[in-house]
């Protein structure tokens, strides 16, 4: 269809973009579509990958924690984030569908905000995956201790590690087929869930009477803790979304970036609030909200109550099996998205040269082996600080991940200046006020984060990663400038 609606325009500046293509990189400009990628990623593959750095642990053990925060009024907080991480797609696809570059939004951002909006929002997203991957291995290593209790966490956790750095290593297609079924277990979970729970409500499981909605009121009301509890939670809920931005960066090894990339944006953020709405809200009518557990045990989910009173056979162990395989999935998918920001930024010149390198698969093997490293930094930090230092990794995270978006919805702003009045495959409705209420909303939240205890590091990591970030760039810039006019006179 988006083919089919294509002008000459668009065919000329698609032109255009390859001709800059075949030009040779220079310092601080963004490239299109690298060679040395392959576009081996099919349209399934890339709407998995997308769901499967978004649904993480947090949905299957996590939620309790917004839940008790706000009620069952969650479900409206949920509702509200997904609207944003949908606004937020529909930007991206927009931008990334005329710039299929490596990097995804990254380079994107170079383009329209500057070589240092493009450098500092790639190296913070990385840190903000790395330290992600760190605590999904770590998770996976405890959830198999529930089958293991005597092994010895590091064990699985190096040996997790190197399973997923050897498929990242490996053809893009190997990995993108690995992370399909990984998160297709994911969705078959949630959708059994879903499922089970609407019956238990409306028609009821066997030997019991139908539940009904009354949970919803019954314990102190819709919003028991008042509105400003249901702002306090989106800044948790918020963090479940984040993940849809890395359909971003696929675009670059897509083997149509224009038919699949605004399909897989639209269509992940509409599966995600599908099954986070609707699992909250089986969650919430299901069990009263004061009693569902905060806690990080399996054996405490919602997900494993309800299956156990259904009668699932071992439901505690077969949810292990699920949040085992969310672990995994989230890990490999972050792994694959900080690699291929580490080889963007070797391309831009703000990473070493050889990291721009692929091997003959294709994959940017020394750009993984960086990220690699934050990985086996973020899991000593995980397993020997964990009262220390992680939470303030976990701050970072956050931080980082936020100011990603706030980023990409300014790139989009000045996209959106640029090419006004000319045709587009995919255009974000009502922009630029739904781009600049969403940035909004981003701001507001990152602002809240000091108030919420599980998040109330983010500004002192953060911040301080950002300044440091910014003098890095500075220093790069200067000695730069100081190169240019030798370069200059001896090209004359």
């Amino acid at each position: 269809m988006e083919r089919a609606n294509r002008s000459p325009q668009d065919d000329q500046l698609q032109q255009q973009d390859q001709q800059q293509d075949d030009q040779p990189r220079r310092h601080g400009q963004p490239g299109q579509r690298a060679p040395g990628l392959r576009r081996d990623l099919s349209g399934r593959q890339i709407g998995m990958i997308a769901v499967g750095g978004a649904i993480g642990t947090g949905l299957f053990l996590g939620s309790g924690l917004a839940i008790s925060v706000a009620g069952p009024a969650v479900i409206v907080a949920y509702a509200v984030a997904a609207v944003v991480a949908l606004i937020l797609a529909y930007a991206l696809a927009e931008m990334v569908v005329r710039h299929p570059e490596a990097g995804g939004f990254g380079p994107i951002s170079q383009r329209y905000l500057g070589d240092g909006a493009g450098f500092v929002q790639r190296w913070i997203y990385w840190a903000a995956q790395v330290v992600n991957i760190g605590s999904e291995v770590v998770a996976a290593g405890l959830y198999l201790q529930f089958w293991y209790p005597e092994l010895p966490l590091w064990i699985p956790v190096v040996g997790f590690s190197v399973i997923m750095l050897a498929l990242n290593a490996g053809a893009v297609r190997l990995f993108g087929e690995t992370e399909y079924w990984f998160s297709m277990i994911k969705v078959v979970a949630i959708v059994a869930f879903i499922a089970v729970g609407v019956t238990a409500i409306v028609f009821g499981l066997p030997g019991q009477e139908p539940a009904g909605i009354g949970a919803l009121t019954e314990h102190g009301g819709f919003a028991p803790n008042g509105l400003g509890a249901i702002w306090l939670a989106l800044a948790i809920v918020t963090f479940s979304f984040l993940g849809t931005e890395a359909v971003a960066v696929t675009a670059a090894e897509s083997r149509d970036p224009g038919r699949d990339i605004p399909r897989a944006a639209r269509r992940t953020v509409l599966r995600l609030a599908v099954f986070y709405i609707g699992a909250m809200l089986v969650v919430v009518t299901l069990l009263p909200w004061n009693t569902v557990s905060t806690g990080e045990e399996v054996t405490e989910s919602p997900f494993v109550r309800l299956f156990a009173q259904a009668g699932v056979p071992a439901a505690a162990a077969v949810m292990n099996f699920v949040v085992l395989t969310a672990a995994l999935s989230a890990m490999n998918t972050n792994l694959y998205v900080t690699a291929r920001m580490t080889y963007s930024l070797a391309q831009d010149g703000y990473a070493p040269r050889a990291l721009a390198r692929t091997g003959r698969n294709g994959a940017p093997q020394r750009a993984l082996a960086v990220s690699a490293a934050g990985l086996a930094l973020a899991v000593l930090v995980s397993v020997f600080a964990e009262s220390t230092a992680f939470p303030l990794l976990v701050g970072l995270a956050l931080f980082g991940a936020l100011t990603t978006w706030l980023l990409i919805f300014a790139s989009h702003l000045v996209f959106r200046r640029r090419t006004a009045g000319e045709h587009a495959a995919v255009r974000l409705p009502g922009a630029p006020y739904t781009t600049v209420a969403a940035m909004l909303f981003v701001a507001a939240v990152l602002a809240t984060t000091p108030f919420t205890d599980q998040f109330s590091t983010a500004w002192k990591a953060g911040v301080p990663f950002l300044a440091l970030l910014v003098v890095i760039y500075l220093v790069i810039r200067r000695r730069r400038r100081t190169l240019t006019p030798s370069s200059a006179r001896s090209g004359a």
